[in-house]
């Protein structure tokens, strides 16, 4: 595992104060590997709700990937 020094804000070292006090977070490390995960989970997520619009839209291709490079 990889260690990094992050600078933050009084606000934001009060609020993983506040997530390890609740029992959210074992400690202010976990708390800050949480978020990174609930950030990552999000760009799936928001990636995912464009591939959709885009499959609304038409604009996907169906067939061999290698065909329809040809076509192109």
């Amino acid at each position: 595992m990889v260690t990094i020094s992050v600078p933050i804000s009084p606000k934001q070292e009060r609020f993983l104060k506040d997530l390890v006090k609740s029992g959210k977070a074992a400690n202010k490390a976990h708390a800050v590997r949480l978020g990174i995960d609930a950030l990552a989970e999000d760009q799936v997520y928001a990636s995912l709700q464009r591939s959709l619009q885009e499959a609304r839209e038409g604009k996907v291709l169906y067939g061999n990937p290698r065909e329809l490079i040809k076509k192109f």
